[in-house]
């Protein structure tokens, strides 16, 4: 993309400044050509999604996000919460702040994971800082706060390494307490979002009174010996990730410079690249549009390729599992060292999990 044809963020600095988005039209228009000029693959030779994306499914998806996906609708749901950018640790975070009627509503952080956003969250956030509205009760109320993972959306890419979970995680806390003055607030996380928050937990800044996350990556310093049924289960779950779902992920780990070529320079390959996890990841009946709509999967996908952060967002697997073991056991390097916890803490595992870790 030439730089005319690419989102280009303000400067941030230590102050809270207000955000708006709004992708130049060259950039909208720039995407439609791309899309409309794909060379496209031969056909997989088997009848199912084993060998990826099938091509049908590929271009049926191309076909919308060129005809029928309109950004513009979605940058205005962007715009209808209050958006601001910090600096922090040298890095322009961008956030959400959207605060509840309730006064006393308890701030909460919600972090995203890989390859989602803060698209992902804007489904919950008028159930969270307005219940009342939804059936709930004032005291169920929450201010919500929403960042971008450095790297990640309208967020800066870190110019040098060493941007890891709890780094990202101690920024996090400069931004609630620092920036946004809470003195009481709790967190959230999925994916990623689970490893910073996990960090997070771990560090237990000041004012943090409890964290809850969704994919917890806990396994254990040792390997039972005679492990339950539940836990061999679990070990039956990291056995199938590694030699049949993490090949995406033994790429970002170890090189994420080389794909990433690909994923800012083709639409189609940063959709492909992530559509096949919006399928692998859902509680699906063999297709994403069973979970997720055409519209919710694209506003994703745009967001990561109007703000050409396919490369930058992969570099966050080199750091936080790479730079620990350069290799695929993704949850034991996502931990980030966290020894003990004594937050009190949280953590949901629906069934379809790709891994569901014992209780225990």
């Amino acid at each position: 993309m030439s730089a005319h044809n690419i989102f280009t963020l303000p400067s941030a600095t230590d102050e809270v400044t207000p955000f708006t988005v709004h992708v130049p039209q060259a950039a909208i228009d720039d995407l439609r050509l791309r899309l409309s000029l794909t060379r496209w693959p031969d056909q997989e030779t088997v009848s199912d999604w084993s060998q990826g994306v099938p091509l049908a499914a590929a271009r049926s998806l191309v076909d919308h996000w060129l005809n029928h996906y309109d950004w513009r609708q979605f940058e205005a749901r962007l715009n209808s919460y209050p958006q601001f950018r910090t600096k922090i640790d040298g890095v322009g975070i961008y956030f959400i702040h959207a605060r509840s009627p309730h006064l006393n509503a308890t701030p909460i952080l919600l972090t995203h994971g890989w390859p989602g956003s803060v698209a992902e969250f804007l489904g919950v956030i008028e159930r969270l800082t307005d219940p009342v509205k939804f059936g709930g009760k004032p005291e169920d109320a929450f201010h919500v706060v929403v960042p971008a993972i450095p790297g990640y959306g309208f967020s800066d890419k870190p110019a040098e390494p060493g941007r890891n979970p709890a780094r990202i995680a101690r920024a996090w806390s400069v931004l609630m307490t620092e920036r946004l003055g809470y003195h009481h607030w709790v967190a959230q996380g999925g994916d990623w979002g689970a490893a910073i928050t996990t960090a997070l937990a771990g560090q237990a800044p000041p004012g943090l009174l409890a964290a809850h996350v969704n994919l917890p990556m806990v396994v254990p310093a040792e390997l039972p010996a005679n492990p339950t049924a539940e836990e061999q289960r679990a070990l039956a779950d990291i056995e199938h990730y590694v030699s049949k779902m993490a090949g995406y992920a033994n790429q970002m780990n170890t090189r994420p410079q080389t794909v990433g070529y690909a994923l800012n320079d083709s639409p189609v390959a940063l959709a492909m690249w992530m559509y096949e996890k919006f399928w692998e990841w859902t509680d699906n009946q063999g297709r994403p549009e069973d979970a997720l709509t055409r519209e919710q999967m694209l506003d994703d996908i745009s967001l990561y390729w109007f703000t050409g952060t396919g490369t930058s967002s992969a570099r966050l697997y080199w750091e936080g599992v790479g730079s620990t073991i350069r290799g695929p056991d993704f949850f034991s390097g996502a931990r980030s060292g966290v020894a003990r916890i004594t937050v009190p803490m949280g953590a949901s595992i629906f069934p379809a999990e790709t891994f569901q870790p014992p209780r225990a």
